[in-house]
């Protein structure tokens, strides 16, 4: 099993920054994507940034595109989502996510991920 535990969130005003982790523990596996999403009160679960852990190939949302930037360190088996410019549409419970059998491709999709951890609030209002 694995277990994946996210920290960082907050609030924030516009126009400011946050960095989320995410460590991970429990079972290992040899190769595996890292994922993170977002879920505003009344919306989907939708996809925000995902980094290949072995290659560090990264993928982005449009909506955070040039504004957000995850990263790993492998020696603490932890995931970082830098996130600055943040406005208000940006409020929403961020999740991590973990795939344990990647294909090479990264993946926008929900449910190709194994593991979700419980998730942090971040808000951001004036």
């Amino acid at each position: 099993q694995v277990q994946l535990a996210e920290s960082g969130g907050g609030w924030v005003q516009p126009g400011g920054s946050l960095r989320l982790s995410c460590a991970a523990s429990g079972r290992t596996f040899s190769n595996y994507d890292m994922g993170w999403f977002r879920q505003a009160p009344g919306k989907e679960r939708e996809f925000v940034a995902a980094c290949s852990w072995n290659y560090g190939r990264t993928g982005y949302a449009d909506s955070v595109k040039d504004r957000f930037t995850i990263s790993r360190e492998i020696a603490k088996n932890t995931v970082f989502l830098q996130m600055n410019s943040l406005n208000p549409e940006d409020t929403a419970v961020y999740y991590c996510a973990l795939r344990s059998r990647p294909v090479g491709v990264l993946t926008t999709r929900t449910w190709e991920y194994d593991y979700w951890g419980q998730g942090t609030q971040v808000t951001v209002s004036s």
